[in-house]
């Protein structure tokens, strides 16, 4: 088996990936700044303790993300520092409608894409849809408001346990571009799901479907984030919601 580096390897994708890695054998290094049992101790913001970190690495499954809109320069600080170690193969997980949609997070996604597929480091590229998680995130910080609003677009939200499993399944074969992109079972109304999720949670909460002007907007509502044909997740929303 190979030895593979994670990076946000303690996240909401992270934490099953590493499970999962390590269920199958593969020696895992757990990349976190902080210091602890099953971690392995590096910045990619500062590069501090990252060399060390890749040395004798197969492959790195790279999922660090949203550090103060630091994404890009954290993903420069690995491809390099995957050049000098001579790694064989890195897998970057991205985001489904990134090219369509011009969220500020959306193109330094982009952006990263493009400097892994220019690096000399071997790669595969897996595009996902949204997490079931965000959808719930989206939800819960409206809990004491008297109305829940949901912006009026579909989604297909996708478990983050099943994202990992494809990854691993990436992680354990040969570099291989960009694969297919994958989204969850189900493409829905984000406001049906705002709904499903007051029900979960026992609460009487009116949603109110919301619409904004612009072109981020127009993008989701063109259905950018969706993925077509047949659907790769198979755990629903409501299924999510009963395992917390």
């Amino acid at each position: 088996m190979t030895t593979v580096l994670v990076t946000g390897a303690t996240g909401t994708l992270g934490t099953p990936t590493v499970d999962l890695l390590r269920a199958e054998g593969h020696g895992v290094r757990a990349l976190s700044r902080r210091t602890g049992p099953g971690l392995t101790t590096g910045d990619l913001l500062t590069g501090s303790g990252i060399d060390e970190a890749m040395a004798g690495v197969d492959t790195v499954v790279h999922l660090a993300t949203g550090l103060r809109r630091k994404d890009v320069v954290i993903a420069r600080t690995l491809l390099d520092a995957a050049n000098r170690a001579g790694v064989g193969h890195l897998v970057l997980i991205s985001i489904v409608g990134i090219d369509h949609i011009p969220l500020g997070y959306y193109r330094d996604k982009v952006e990263i894409e493009r400097l892994v597929v220019d690096s000399a480091v071997p790669h595969t590229v897996l595009r996902a849809t949204q997490f079931h998680t965000l959808v719930e995130q989206l939800c819960s910080v409206q809990r004491r408001l008297p109305v829940l609003l949901a912006p009026s677009f579909d989604v297909q939200p996708i478990a983050p346990a099943e994202v990992a499993a494809r990854l691993v399944e990436l992680a354990s074969g040969a570099p291989a571009g960009r694969v297919p992109d994958i989204g969850g079972p189900a493409v829905r109304p984000l406001p049906e799901l705002a709904g499903a999720w007051a029900v979960s949670r026992g609460l009487r909460r009116r949603v109110v479907p919301v619409r904004w002007p612009g072109r981020v907007f127009a993008g989701y509502r063109a259905g950018h984030n969706l993925v077509p044909g047949p659907p790769y997740g198979r755990i629903e929303f409501e299924e999510y919601l009963a395992a917390q």
